[in-house]
């Protein structure tokens, strides 16, 4: 089979390539997009990662492709209506960094709540004073958690660690694991009023778009802390800068930012590629890095040597088994025919 992995590093190349010797397979390391969509067209399995976007151009592009192996949970890069119209089965990881972006959520929270990168930006600079420094303890702080799923779940283990008070919002509600975890489940509205540090953890669909927005910022408990580590786009960016103008949010740790792919294309907006929407984000998003109470990393939750073999091991698994007739871990079934 012709297998094309698009996003792959010089890592994936060597890791992937002594797996599928009895496949014809390219790496680009470019994302796929409608721009480059040709490189696919001769592909019967592609493999994609989260920076490319699979819309319905690309799709119809696709000549041969029977499969779409996202080396990803999340699935919003790809358009999945159209994928089942023309019977493409859609795979994904369903699990892979639970605890990999749990611990990195902890790392931003630790960043803020103890200045760590104030310090550091300091030290760079031989000023070790400890004015202006101080920090506040985790312990008996509240810490809402929106979205109690595999990451979730891993989040307020390690909060009951520092000794934390725990408030849950989800659309389900797992009594028994909340009995056992110590934690307790509550309104939407009540985790942003109740919660000193507030930390996302929804997948990015219709229904989480501008979940936290200029609507409902404003509920958020004066002086608390915001944690992003899901997806840019369930937090509005003009709610977010207001809410860090007005001290609402004390700080934010963000791993994600919305419209975070333009940064990558930001010189191409110097020639004049770049549309209104894109231009906005981007002053939004250097608005944002610019702050000293806003630590970023730039998505790299995941990024972990063990996470990122779980990511290659299943996706591989995947190939192998839609290659052989099977298919594992589906989005969307493919159509019978």
């Amino acid at each position: 089979m012709k297998i094309f992995f698009f996003e792959a590093t010089e890592s994936d190349k060597d890791y992937l390539t002594p797996l599928f010797r009895d496949h014809e397979v390219l790496f680009f390391s470019e994302p796929l997009t409608e721009k480059n969509k040709e490189k696919a067209r001769d592909a019967e399995i592609i493999s994609i990662f989260i920076y490319s976007v699979v819309n319905k151009a690309v799709i119809e592009h696709l000549e041969n492709v029977r499969c779409i192996a996202t080396r990803s949970t999340g699935f919003d890069h790809i358009d999945i209506d159209s994928c089942a119209e023309k019977n493409i089965a859609v795979l994904n990881v369903p699990y892979y960094g639970e605890n990999t972006v749990a611990e990195h959520t902890f790392a931003l929270i630790l960043a803020l709540s103890r200045n760590v990168h104030k310090s550091y930006a300091r030290g760079l600079k031989e000023n070790f004073s400890m004015n202006g420094l101080i920090g506040f303890d985790l312990k008996n702080k509240t810490l809402g958690v929106i979205g109690t799923g595999h990451i979730g779940l891993h989040v307020i283990r390690i909060a009951k660690g520092f000794g934390m008070h725990v408030l849950a919002y989800d659309t389900h509600h797992d009594t028994f694991l909340s009995e056992i975890l110590h934690f307790n489940y509550a309104s939407f509205d009540e985790v942003l009023a109740q919660s000193d540090i507030l930390t996302i953890h929804v997948p990015y669909n219709e229904h989480t778009y501008h979940l936290i927005g200029r609507e409902n910022i404003k509920k958020i408990k004066p002086g608390s802390l915001l944690i992003n580590t899901a997806r840019g786009g369930i937090v509005e960016n003009e709610a977010l800068i207001e809410a860090l103008d007005n001290h609402t949010l004390s700080g934010a740790g963000l791993d994600v930012l919305e419209g975070e792919e333009y940064i990558k294309e930001e010189q191409q907006c110097l020639y004049g590629d770049c549309d209104p929407v894109q231009a906005r984000q981007i002053e939004q998003n250097k608005n944002l890095l610019s702050r000293d109470n806003v630590v970023y990393t730039p998505h790299i939750g995941f990024y972990s040597e063990e996470a990122l073999k779980r990511i290659l091991d299943t996706t591989t698994e995947n190939i192998i088994q839609f290659a052989l007739g099977k298919i594992e871990n589906s989005v969307i079934p493919p159509k019978k025919k």
